[in-house]
């Protein structure tokens, strides 16, 4: 029998193998509250296969490749630190971390746009969950190492493309303690629950906004050029696709990982119902934004405190501001257009720090059901513009 190859969660045919390979695991732990470790290793292969097999072949190989590196990276570092700790060779094993990724991200903008022989589907959830566990362990966070356990945390299979991105410590909590069948029979349901929005979210929203009406009128905005009511209404649009799609991937992945007796945490709150833009990401893809802010903007902000880089706290903030959302937009490609989203969630969030220090110092100032109503309003444009520049419209519109 040959299986098709799929993205995972992009068509019906991935939901139904799915559905048939958890029917044991559910059943295990409904009546014996086991989660059997090696028919769950099965099935990670078999979605694996599923996933980088057949015409993604190459990708399945890069996969494999990448899996090795990491799981040696982190297994000497892990070593290392049991009896030295040298922030030389902490930088080192970082970048040597980063560094397939930083290949992928790279080649296209010198090769014409091809894609790196070295790229696969998720490489950059997997290298955050890497620096993750690099970076815990030179904390001294992260106490044992076992291989197999970091392997299972690299490659589990719902969350494996796009996320939300867990944290090894509460992961591996999951993978020794399965659910009681009590507990998991709440678990079980969530996670059901969590499906069948994701497929209202991604299939019934997020096509009609993605595939109905988004063509014809971004050909309505290339039609008229420059600034046009299409423009603001493909802006519109486009943010809406961006959040159910993304969304319902994401409620596929908790509700998938719920359904195998894991916790994962959730990746999206209600964003667009934010009242300031450090309070919209603290609500969108939350996984993503709360990774670097503490594998990257603590970590700065500690260092220019401590060196003494600059003497005042709110520059040193608004330095780390920028440094974060910079690394975030030349994450997402090699392009003007994310390098200009992050400069401009920079800013946004620099004036919301400087709105709500003048806040503190005048108390005076009208807070109430009007205020809070006004404030989501405008963030909500704020951050729909965002999306527009994300898209890469104004790149074809010049």
């Amino acid at each position: 029998m040959v299986f098709p190859h799929s993205i995972p969660y992009a068509d019906p045919k991935y939901f139904l193998l799915l559905l048939i390979a958890l029917i044991p695991l559910i059943l295990s732990m409904l009546i014996a509250g086991k989660r059997p470790g090696w028919y769950q290793s099965l099935v990670t292969l078999f979605f694996l296969y599923v996933s980088f097999g057949g015409t993604s072949w190459h990708q399945g190989v890069a996969l494999i490749l990448y899996v090795v590196w990491q799981t040696l990276l982190v297994y000497a570092y892990f070593s290392y630190r049991q009896h030295k700790n040298s922030s030389s060779i902490f930088y080192g094993a970082v970048f040597l971390a980063i560094l397939p990724l930083a290949i992928t991200k790279v080649v296209p903008f010198f090769n014409g746009g091809h894609s790196s022989i070295l790229g696969f589907l998720g490489i950059s959830y997997l290298t955050f969950k890497s620096v993750q566990m690099i970076m815990e362990t030179r904390d001294g966070m992260i106490k044992s190492y076992k291989v197999w356990h970091y392997i299972q945390f690299l490659l589990f299979f719902p969350t494996i493309s796009s996320g939300p991105i867990d944290r090894f410590r509460r992961f591996d909590k999951d993978l020794d303690n399965p659910p009681t069948p009590e507990k998991y029979v709440d678990l079980l349901g969530t996670g059901v629950h969590r499906i069948f929005v994701g497929f209202l979210y991604k299939f019934i929203i997020g096509y009609y906004f993605g595939s109905v009406l988004l063509p014809p009128i971004e050909r309505a905005t290339l039609i008229h050029g420059g600034i046009s009511w299409a423009l603001v209404g493909y802006m519109y649009v486009y943010s809406m696709y961006l959040f159910f799609d993304f969304a319902g991937y994401s409620l596929f992945a908790v509700g998938t990982s719920n359904i195998l007796g894991y916790e994962t945490p959730m990746n999206f709150n209600k964003p667009f119902l934010a009242w300031n833009i450090k309070e919209f990401w603290n609500r969108w893809h939350m996984t993503l934004s709360f990774w670097f802010r503490d594998y990257i903007y603590m970590r700065l902000m500690f260092t220019l405190l401590k060196k003494k880089v600059f003497k005042s706290r709110i520059v040193a903030s608004n330095v780390g501001y920028f440094a974060l959302f910079l690394i975030m937009g030349i994450w997402h490609g090699l392009a003007w257009y994310y390098i200009v989203y992050g400069i401009y969630h920079a800013t946004l969030i620099c004036l919301t720090d400087a709105w709500l220090r003048f806040k503190k110092k005048h108390k005076n100032l009208p807070s109430n059901k009007f205020t809070h109503a006004l404030a989501i309003f405008l963030n909500f444009q704020a951050v729909c513009f965002s999306f527009m520049i994300f898209s890469g419209i104004l790149n074809k519109l010049m």
